[in-house]
């Protein structure tokens, strides 16, 4: 399972219906996120395009209800219940658990399609130790307001433990801390920084590479976002793929497949990226092994 950083499945087994006083060629489709509108915008036209090549286009015979939660994760229930009430055909649970759990308890007769996170924090452990092999402490980044943050906390444990390295457990929950915690990594002695898998930190990915540059500290992320934002290196699945495939997997629901038969699709592209200016300002040298393997390279 370490392989893998997402996977997508289905909760929920009612078969789809058409809703009264809506024609099969009029499908609503709703999309919860954790996230914020703007963070997400690449993704969400992946999603899209996904949908129009199996022919669900908005505005002909598809129209989608987006819900943004914008990190505050107190909001997810009222966003549900919302679109609930709107009577959409399928959920998109876009976030992690923290997500999937609000849907969950709004509504048992919607398909859920959602993704599960499947952490590959001990193989981003691996490449800092690579590009910083003198660091014995690092510190992680959680969100202690996601429900995923035991789970991410013990992740980096076993990766920090795996290469004998100390391990500092940082939190943050909103842009305040944000700002408390990378504050405190001079003080914790941290050569190297591990940014968690969180909707919140990926909305706010700018003020989180501007802080890393602050305080000049060599930081791995997720997301190849974060790199093309100014970040140093990340490691997981393309986004891009992932809601590619999202789209696809929906269609299949709206098309009339049965949601209890369909199965669970694992990602299919994983991304190494780095960016050459953020290395030189830091003043690492890319280790050999790593440049051979980046699928992306940001000058």
């Amino acid at each position: 399972m370490r392989r893998r950083d997402f996977v997508i499945v289905l909760l929920g087994s009612t078969l789809l219906a058409t809703r009264e006083g809506r024609t099969q060629q009029q499908r609503l489709l709703g999309f919860l996120s954790a996230g914020s509108a703007d963070a997400y915008a690449p993704f969400i036209d992946a999603f899209r395009s996904a949908l129009s090549d199996a022919g669900y286009t908005e505005g002909r015979n598809l129209a989608i209800e987006f819900r943004w939660a914008e990190g505050h994760y107190d909001r997810l229930s009222e966003l549900t219940a919302d679109l609930v009430r709107s009577q959409v055909e399928v959920i998109v649970a876009s976030g992690g658990d923290v997500v999937i759990g609000a849907v969950k308890a709004a509504t048992t007769a919607i398909p859920i399609v959602s993704l599960l996170v499947i952490e590959l924090v001990p193989k981003r452990v691996e490449f800092v130790c690579e590009l910083v092999p003198d660091a014995k402490v690092i510190a992680g980044l959680i969100n202690p307001r996601n429900s995923n943050s035991g789970r991410n906390a013990a992740a980096l444990q076993e990766g920090a433990l795996a290469k004998g390295l100390q391990l500092h457990v940082v939190e943050a929950g909103d842009e305040k801390g944000l700002e408390t915690a990378f504050a405190n990594l001079p003080s914790l002695q941290a050569g190297a920084l591990v940014v968690g898998a969180d909707p919140f930190f990926n909305a706010r990915r700018n003020q989180i590479v501007a802080l890393a540059a602050r305080y000049s500290v060599p930081a791995i992320y997720e997301w190849r976002e974060f790199v093309e934002a100014g970040g140093l290196i990340s490691y997981g699945p393309s986004l891009t793929g992932v809601y590619c495939q999202i789209g696809t997997y929906v269609a299949r629901i709206l098309g009339g497949e049965k949601p209890a038969d369909l199965p669970v699709i694992q990602p299919t592209v994983f991304e190494l990226a780095f960016n050459v200016k953020t290395a030189k300002t830091l003043g690492i040298a890319i280790p050999p092994m790593i440049v051979a393997r980046a699928d992306k390279v940001i000058e």
